[in-house]
């Protein structure tokens, strides 16, 4: 008879969706910290993990004064001039790590994908790797999922600090922080899911030995 995922194991895969999206629109999103819209003069507009957007930012390497930084930039922008002189400004240590962190998140993401796709469509429960597909997407995910909350508290705790970003008295906190925020629920949830899956899975298979073994001693 054929074994079918159990409840956790769906419920891990829809919660997975729901973090990959989660994750991958924080990653590549510029929404991370937002200055207020109402105050006038205000040098930020939004600062992400890669890509930054400035109304008036003076260059702060440029002692007269005369470069500003306008409109949307990647940080590794080529073709702005100036640009790559302000990185360090730009990439202070606590960006540096919440942007490490926040990319393991994302590959472990990517890899995960890979994973569900074959607990999906290529795998059943009676399949020989089945347990291991579901021990390595829970373990990923968890990982994952720290990372995840290591970012986030990291940037919670520097990046809205005085003496970095200019008007940080009018900065907050954006949505796609708050994404990020989500995604790291979402991934330990799957995670653990997961391997819950994996012991439901384990736990049937060891039943089915020891109905079966019972079964030819009775018919011995």
């Amino acid at each position: 008879m054929m074994k079918k995922r159990s409840f956790a194991g769906n419920v891990a895969l829809a919660l997975f969706v729901l973090a990959s999206v989660f994750v991958f629109i924080a990653f590549f999103s510029a929404s991370w910290l937002v200055s207020d819209s109402r105050i006038t003069g205000s040098q930020l507009e939004r600062f992400g993990l890669w890509t930054h957007c400035f109304r008036s930012l003076p260059d702060p390497t440029d002692l007269a004064g005369q470069r500003v930084f306008v409109g949307c930039h990647w940080i590794f922008d080529p073709f702005t001039k100036g640009y790559n002189k302000i990185r360090g400004f730009l990439l202070p240590f606590y960006i540096v790590a919440t942007q490490f962190f926040y990319t393991i998140t994302f590959l472990g993401t990517l890899l995960s994908t890979v994973g569900s796709l074959m607990f999906l469509l290529c795998c059943m429960p009676e399949d020989k790797y089945f347990i291991q597909i579901n021990f390595v997407l829970g373990i990923t995910l968890i990982v994952s999922g720290i990372c995840a909350a290591l970012a986030v508290l990291i940037f919670a705790l520097f990046a809205n600090q005085p003496g970095w970003m200019p008007g940080h008295e009018n900065n907050y906190f954006g949505w796609a922080f708050g994404v990020a925020i989500a995604s790291f629920f979402a991934l330990l949830a799957s995670g653990g899911l997961y391997l819950v899956e994996k012991n439901i899975q384990v736990k049937k298979r060891n039943c089915l030995k020891e109905s079966q073994t019972k079964f030819d001693l009775e018919t011995i």
